[in-house]
């Protein structure tokens, strides 16, 4: 049995997908603020959290104490299969 689509059904499925947007405009309009306030609040419990975590680490020095760190020397090597260096003089 084949059914086929009446002018009124289509008519009436629109007028229902537009009530539908308007009705989730509004309602984001009005929750929008609430849920905004709501992450932000989360975000600067976290924030509060790591700098408080922190703040309670126990210095890994003392106070006064120098330390000078140096980095590690490199082995400076030149890639022979690149080519010949070449100076660059300027011609006047």
């Amino acid at each position: 049995m084949l059914q086929y689509a009446s002018f009124t059904g289509l008519i009436r499925t629109i007028l229902i997908l537009i009530l539908i947007w308007y009705a989730v405009k509004i309602l984001s309009r009005l929750f929008a603020p609430v849920l905004m306030r709501f992450v932000a609040k989360k975000a600067e419990e976290r924030f509060g959290q790591q700098f408080n975590q922190q703040q309670k680490q126990p210095p890994q020095q003392k106070e006064g104490e120098i330390t000078i760190d140096k980095a590690p020397k490199q082995n400076k090597t030149s890639n022979k299969d690149v080519g010949e260096y070449v100076d660059y003089e300027e011609i006047e």
